[in-house]
């Protein structure tokens, strides 16, 4: 439990950092990663990291990292299951997005009446989700990132997609897996 907690507030922290796509050396880059500079360096010359030179050195997004980290980090089933379902949601945004976000809106009010701590964080930055373009809404919910898994575990997209839509939602995915949990 105590885990689970420490974990959250480290996501929060790294969606916080992250929200700006600032360029990072190598070395800064590599501290994101838990790598070395020079792995980075190869991943620049591969062309696997895209970069930009500032004089001689090698700049990168912090998007860039942040997407190549969590391309490592491997999902558990659960946080899989919770990403097909935002597949879900996300085609019922994109089919009525003003309904959706004021149903969102109406179940952030409710959530936020029961909610405290790192929680209640979460849903601060849906609510800036909620306010800023759907695109990145979008994106944001389907997001394989920690910061994306963070992100569902606290949505509020409740009610969107009904109950035997969800039940069919999960036999689909469980039958695609071959029967995984």
């Amino acid at each position: 439990m105590i885990h689970d907690m420490v974990m959250r507030e480290k996501a929060f922290h790294e969606i916080r950092d992250s929200a700006s796509d600032d360029l990072l050396t190598t070395g800064e880059a590599a501290k994101v990663l838990n790598a070395s500079r020079q792995h980075i360096v190869n991943l620049c010359e591969r062309g696997d990291l895209p970069f930009t030179t500032v004089g001689v050195h090698r700049r990168v997004r912090r998007s860039d990292i942040e997407i190549i980290k969590a391309r490592t980090a491997r999902m558990t089933a659960d946080q899989r299951r919770s990403l097909w379902q935002a597949y879900a949601i996300a085609g019922q945004i994109v089919r009525d997005p003003d309904a959706a976000i004021a149903k969102a809106r109406e179940n952030l009010k409710n959530m936020r009446a029961a909610s405290r701590g790192v929680a209640k964080r979460w849903l601060d930055e849906w609510e800036k989700r909620l306010d800023g373009p759907l695109e990145t809404l979008l994106q944001d919910l389907v997001s394989p990132t920690p910061v994306g898994r963070e992100l569902r575990q606290n949505h509020p997209f409740a009610g969107l997609v009904d109950d035997d839509e969800r039940r069919e939602l999960i036999a689909a995915w469980r039958s695609l897996l071959g029967g995984e949990p």
